[in-house]
């Protein structure tokens, strides 16, 4: 459990932070600390920069152009006593040292480098300026300096460590103790307050992540019903990443439960399809095997037309199955739109005309009229083929409904920018509780006649129309019979 936690992203947020702040502080503190150290020592060079001209002019070191040596051992052994924390030496003209207020046990130098000196007497501003520490092989502190025993006429200079041993003695005990105690103390307190200021910061921003985390979950452990009902439909937010990685989610996990809705209501589908398939495959398989059988059992009891009519039904029955088993295979094309249309430009009428002479010989033997009743010139853009597939099932519906001596009609109007087809029997018309069933497949009308298909035309003119972004539809006529209109997309 504890592994778990740390490896959510709070709290690795929280962890980063923890460490991005210790680093910083401790930058912050090194920072600091040279900062400080280097402001101390401009400020102390400016306010001591003429303190060596001072000493001269003070204690009288000068009498009559020359250095008085024992003034100066005077104000050596005074200044160690008085200001312990600078340090004076008499350095000739080449920068060696002469004479010197410290403890010549602790001289590393005979000379220092003349340069710091020349730049800060032509620029006293330049500041904070280190020179050479004769305590020091390497070490460099600020100073201060004046050419003795007169600027016109120098014979060497006065050179006054501003920062020497004692004051690095007094500033190391200082730093290891009450600054550092205080400097750790602040800096505690800052990462305290910035951690905590982060740690409610990333709570409130990574809650929305926890949530959207326990949905995704939800969503993976198969309750999606339950994530779909929490995630409305809504306007998509203008947020951050979030915000839109929510929303996305949002609309993939509606998108995931409609295709899961569809599937279970395709998989229903499919299997209704495979028991009415398997019942209408059976009953003319049955009767072929049994009039066959018949034939083979009673062949030498039976009359030369006895078994012409048994061969006659038997040939019946094959080929109903043999057009029932194209309209499946039909019909599986165009579900898996294996079968696209190809459309091209062509006048509507002339094809409505071409195939009504196509059936009037099935309208005679049904004595039935087949008339076109009103032909609009109009330019569609549709697949010939498909069209005419559309037009041959729906006339020979019309047909087999349709009482014999009543007639069968089409017509052809402009509607909506295309072609409308109405095809209009005089038949006694369809229940309305059959109405929007009258395209599923296999749907049989209730109280409709078995006209030796399957049910499956209408579905497989439906698929055709759609696949030509075109449309059916069916009613009741006015008076009697059952009227289908196809629409078609025009020129």
């Amino acid at each position: 459990m504890a592994l778990s936690v740390f490896r959510t992203l709070y709290a690795r947020l929280a962890l980063g932070l923890f460490l991005l702040l210790v680093i910083v502080g401790g930058l912050f503190t090194v920072l600091s600390l040279y900062s400080v150290r280097e402001y101390t020592a401009a400020v102390n060079q400016e306010l001591n920069r003429d303190l060596a001209s001072n000493l001269v002019s003070d204690r009288n070191l000068v009498t009559d152009g020359k250095l008085n040596r024992n003034a100066l051992k005077e104000l050596f052994n005074l200044y160690m006593t008085i200001n312990p924390s600078i340090e004076i030496y008499l350095l000739d003209r080449e920068g060696r040292i002469l004479s010197y207020s410290a403890d010549p046990d602790k001289i590393k130098r005979n000379r220092v480098s003349l340069a710091p000196i020349q730049t800060l007497l032509s620029d006293p501003t330049a500041y904070p300026l280190p020179g050479d520490d004769p305590r020091s092989h390497d070490r460099r502190k600020v100073f201060s300096v004046t050419p003795v025993p007169s600027d016109v006429n120098p014979s060497g200079y006065l050179y006054v460590v501003l920062r020497g041993e004692e004051y690095d003695t007094a500033e190391s005990m200082v730093h290891s103790d009450r600054l550092l105690q205080m400097g750790a103390g602040a800096l505690a307190v800052s990462l305290f307050v910035g951690l905590l200021a982060g740690l409610v910061f990333f709570r409130l921003l990574t809650r929305r992540l926890s949530r959207l985390t326990e949905r995704v979950e939800s969503f993976e452990a198969g309750d999606a019903d339950v994530v779909v009902a929490q995630t409305p439909d809504r306007v998509p937010v203008r947020g951050d990443d979030i915000d839109y990685l929510t929303e996305r989610f949002d609309q993939m996990a509606r998108r995931i439960a409609a295709q899961l809705d569809l599937l279970k209501d395709k998989d229903h589908q499919r299997r209704q399809l495979v028991a009415q398939v398997s019942h209408d495959l059976r009953t003319p398989l049955a009767s072929i095997q049994g009039y066959l059988e018949a034939l083979q059992l009673k062949q030498a009891d039976l009359s030369p037309t006895e078994r012409g009519r048994f061969l006659k039904v038997a040939l019946a029955e094959t080929h109903r199955l043999g057009r029932l088993v194209d309209e499946l295979f039909e019909l599986a094309a165009l579900e898996a739109r294996e079968k696209q249309p190809a459309p091209e430009p062509c006048m509507i009428a002339e094809l409505v005309h071409d195939v009504v002479q196509k059936h009037q010989p099935e309208a005679e033997r049904a004595a039935v009229s087949l008339e076109i009743v009103g032909a609009d010139a109009v330019m569609v853009n549709a697949d010939i083929a498909m069209t005419e597939r559309i037009l041959d099932n729906l006339i020979s519906n019309a047909i087999g409904h349709a009482p014999a001596d009543s007639r069968v009609t089409l017509a052809v109007e402009r509607s909506d920018g295309g072609a409308c087809i109405a095809v209009t029997d005089a038949g006694p018309g369809i229940d309305a509780d059959d109405l929007e069933h009258l395209f599923e497949p296999f749907y049989q009308a209730s109280g409709a006649a078995r006209t030796g298909h399957a049910g499956l035309g209408l579905a497989i003119a439906q698929r055709m129309a759609e696949l030509q972004k075109g449309r059916i539809s069916v009613q009741n006529g006015a008076s009697a019979g059952a009227e289908f209109r196809v629409w078609l997309p025009g020129q």
